[in-house]
């Protein structure tokens, strides 16, 4: 795709100046100063650590034609084009979805934000509208989706350029829908400048991120900062059970709706029968079983009933067709050994997560098992969760083997050590620490009889263990059947 830089500015809002051509050719966007090649527009960022305006010089020998920066160069280059901007981060989303013809306008574009539940929401949908016959799109922390061609995610909201790339695609492949979610590191980053929403959805805020934000505060406001750009002819729907649920509507231009389970709202739902097998619903007076498992999942299958009937779809075929959803890959999935251990792989890795999987795994449960929970908390990230997240998994397990999760450059030990802080005394006869994540739950395994409950919590559907920085092949799935055929 070849663009010259007057198409791409044309409609650019904020303050922008031009040093250079502006019929300048552009056939590549990057933020990455080592994928430049001829021909491309550099987008300079100053970054947490790095400054990408110290390799101007170097992208400039490597074929770039257009710098896109806060801060010109001291020597201008008169074969290039400079664009001068406030903030460079924040105009790439508006710049990349101009560069790609702005393809967010050619379909039905939904975001789903909240700490816990965006990857289901978003993957239901997906799944409930292909079933109904559309061609859609996803963008989720497991995988992005065109069509029926599937990707691996890197990131559970990709930088602007390849968000916009990934879209492009969506455009020509017929994509009539597209869901994704919405991270808070996307929202103040400006990845999603530029895109037009149809609608966005609230799960629920608790704890976490805050290595990146620093205040509780600011988590909440930039997840509400989704909510504060949606334009008037968008839906914005949220859980009016999560106490800053109507805080994430305050300021919306968007049409406001909510969902709940416990209060009146605008979609309301009620849980029948729950069980390992799923749940019975009441949504809009219609019972239907469904395969997911968990209350939790309850206000996710709600969420995705309301977005679907505020698109337009009628309540009955909605609900025929989320009634066949299968459960979302790491997200309470069920392994059963031979002699009648049940492991449980859930992603949980926020204290609101993993009390609402034990929670549902308790109330479901018999209580005559034991339920030996297993889990870790990921290195260079949030600290403050992982003595809550120790404490929950000790007073809602009968036992815990506290292990590593993705420890990068942490020492898995230290880690495990600050989730101790927050057990108390009296519950430190059902710790074990086994640093060693497969041995961790090889030991799991060992201690169960029949009938006996494993959680095994915090990676879900990740297919690697990141230490120093690499990726070492590693899924708890696939470590788990081999287990039970080894032990069991």
């Amino acid at each position: 795709m070849i663009k010259t830089v007057k198409d791409i500015i044309k409609n650019y809002k904020s303050t922008i100046e031009v040093f250079g051509s502006l019929d300048k050719q552009v056939s590549f966007l990057t933020l990455d100063s080592r994928e430049v090649k001829k021909d491309a527009m550099f987008f300079a960022v100053k970054g947490t650590s790095t400054d990408a305006h110290q390799y101007i010089p170097n992208v400039i020998e490597m074929g770039a034609s257009v710098i896109v920066c806060s801060t010109l160069p001291k020597d201008i280059n008169s074969e290039i084009t400079y664009l001068l901007v406030e903030d460079v981060q924040q105009s790439c989303g508006f710049l990349a979805s101009a560069y790609y013809e702005n393809p967010s306008q050619h379909f039905k574009l939904v975001g789903v934000t909240g700490t816990n539940g965006k990857t289901t929401c978003t993957s239901i949908l997906y799944h409930l509208f292909t079933s109904l016959g559309y061609q859609c799109g996803l963008i989720s922390t497991v995988e992005y989706i065109i069509g029926t061609q599937k990707y691996n995610s890197t990131h559970t909201t990709p930088d602007p350029i390849k968000l916009n790339f990934l879209m492009s695609q969506m455009v020509e492949a017929g994509c009539e829908y597209c869901f994704m979610e919405v991270s808070s590191h996307a929202i103040v980053q400006g990845r999603i400048n530029g895109l037009l929403f149809d609608g966005g959805v609230f799960t629920n805020i608790t704890h976490d991120h805050l290595d990146y934000h620093k205040t509780f505060a600011n988590y909440i406001q930039a997840k509400k900062g989704f909510f504060d750009m949606l334009p008037n002819d968008a839906f914005a729907l949220t859980n009016k059970d999560d106490k800053n649920g109507s805080v994430m509507l305050q300021n919306t231009k968007a049409n406001k709706y909510s969902y709940a389970l416990k209060t009146m709202a605008d979609f309301n739902c009620k849980i029948i029968e729950s069980d390992f097998d799923g749940l019975l619903l009441k949504i809009d007076q219609i019972e239907a079983w469904y395969n997911l498992v968990g209350k939790f999942n309850a206000y996710n299958l709600l969420a995705a009933y309301s977005v679907a009937f505020l698109l337009g779809e009628e309540r009955e075929v909605i609900i025929q067709h989320l009634s066949k959803q299968n459960r979302v890959n790491g997200r309470f999935e069920i392994y059963k050994s031979s002699t009648g251990v049940v492991a449980i792989v859930d992603y949980a890795h926020t204290p609101d997560a993993l009390e609402n999987v034990l929670d549902t795994i308790n109330n479901i449960r018999s209580q005559n098992e034991q339920l030996i929970s297993i889990l870790g908390c990921g290195g260079n990230r949030d600290k403050e969760k992982r003595p809550e997240m120790g404490r929950i998994a000790a007073q809602k397990s009968n036992k815990v083997i506290l292990t590593s999760d993705n420890p990068r450059t942490e020492d898995p030990q230290q880690i495990i050590e600050e989730m101790m802080l927050g057990i108390h005394a009296s519950d430190y006869k059902k710790i074990l620490k086994i640093s060693d994540r497969k041995e961790a739950i090889r030991v799991g395994i060992m201690l169960c009889k029949k009938g006996d409950l494993i959680l095994v919590a915090g990676k879900g559907h990740e297919t690697y263990q990141e230490i120093n920085g690499v990726k070492h092949p590693f899924d708890d799935r696939t470590i788990i059947q081999e287990l039970f055929k080894e032990i069991q």
